[in-house]
């Protein structure tokens, strides 16, 4: 990323972040965003508006069962994001951009979509490929295979056993136990590893909370955290966007006096 942005890059900006997909990936994504913008004032970070919709239903499941919901759930909380004045829109979940894709086009503000920033960043870091590493409905929707094979990315898919294993560190991940989500982690790492050496595509953002905890060489990684914070700051600067407590507020009516 770019950090030759103006002075006053991000002066009117306000970045509306849909998250709680897991809560841990969305807090992790605010601390990516504010490491990828090298500034000394918090004063010359965006504004960044949360909805954390921890109640949006299983990605996962709901794709396997054909149920809408997370796409229901997860439209609203963008729109509302934009009312409240966001200017660009983020969502650190991969999974539900399977969903976000029906209605992309219908959004008021531009939405920076991980898939994208993911396979960017990867191109740029590794030319030569990756694994991917994702929730099995990411991997089984073919989120990430499609925009590789569109731009001629060589991607690793793991195998069902690998997926299991995946979605057996996700779980970790999300029940706080960090410990054992990084052990997993690192023996998925070494049996990717051991067929390709390529590096690993955390393309699940609880994966990279797994990755952190695995030991692993960081310089292994491409994290669609890390990849969508520096997209998102990209896309933000410049824009102009509206902070809900400086809108006014909307005129008092006044009952109009008897003629």
């Amino acid at each position: 990323m770019s950090t030759n942005f103006a002075p006053d890059a991000f002066d009117r900006a306000v970045i509306g972040v849909v998250g709680g997909m897991g809560p841990a990936a969305t807090g992790q994504f605010l601390v990516e965003l504010a490491a990828a913008l090298p500034v000394e004032y918090d004063q010359d970070h965006p504004r960044v508006l949360v909805l954390s919709d921890t109640k949006v239903p299983d990605r996962t499941t709901c794709i396997a069962a054909g149920d809408p919901a997370p796409g229901t759930m997860v439209r609203a909380d963008l729109l509302r994001a934009a009312q409240l004045g966001a200017s660009v829109l983020a969502v650190p979940c991969n999974t539900v951009h399977y969903f976000i894709d029906d209605f992309v086009d219908e959004l008021p503000v531009p939405l920076v979509h991980i898939v994208d920033a993911t396979i960017t960043a990867a191109m740029q870091t590794s030319p030569e490929g990756a694994w991917l590493t994702a929730t099995a409905g990411t991997v089984n929707t073919g989120l990430y295979q499609r925009l590789a094979a569109e731009r001629d990315y060589p991607l690793k898919v793991p195998s069902d056993e690998e997926k299991a294993a995946m979605m057996e560190i996700i779980g970790e991940v999300k029940a706080g136990r960090m410990t054992r989500a990084g052990e997993l982690y690192r023996a998925l790492a070494g049996r990717l590893r051991g067929e390709r050496e390529l590096p690993l595509m955390t393309a699940c953002t609880e994966l990279p909370l797994a990755f952190e905890a695995s030991g692993l060489d960081p310089g292994i990684q491409i994290s669609s955290l890390t990849a969508l914070a520096h997209a998102t700051l990209e896309a933000a600067a410049g824009t102009v966007g509206h902070w809900p407590a400086e809108q006014p507020e909307p005129a008092e009516v006044r009952p109009s006096s008897p003629a």
